[in-house]
């Protein structure tokens, strides 16, 4: 009898949803913990079920007046607490790193303002 093997099929995020993430183990500054992430990866490779993701964790541990490097979301859907995103925390994490989601998405706006503020961490020209 052949060795068969089962393999779970990892559901992949769309860009603007927040999802659910373990990014343990931790390394000095990063974020650790299981907490919600803003998925910002381009859609092409999000639908080409590429093996990692471009998220920007989030924390409840709010910061007033921190743009760009904070931004903040509102509580909505299944995202129960007002958080700020971590936008120089910008990182790729591996698929199977993502626990549960959709927790939410985000409204276009409010992705316009990701976006400006990662070409300004990022010193990118404005497209």
């Amino acid at each position: 009898m052949p060795n068969l093997r089962l393999w779970k099929k990892i559901l992949m995020p769309n860009r603007g949803e927040i999802w659910l993430a373990n990014l343990n183990p931790r390394r000095g500054t990063e974020p650790g913990k299981t907490r919600p992430v803003l998925v910002v990866q381009s859609q092409p490779l999000l639908d080409a079920e590429h093996p990692s993701t471009l998220i920007i964790p989030l924390t409840t541990n709010l910061v007033q007046d921190a743009e760009p490097l904070r931004i903040r979301v509102r509580a909505s859907g299944r995202l129960r607490r007002e958080s700020d995103l971590l936008i120089d925390q910008l990182r790729a994490i591996d698929n199977r790193r993502l626990l549960e989601g959709p927790l939410t998405r985000l409204p276009q706006t409010l992705m316009a303002q990701v976006g400006d503020a990662l070409r300004e961490v990022l010193d990118l020209a404005e497209a």
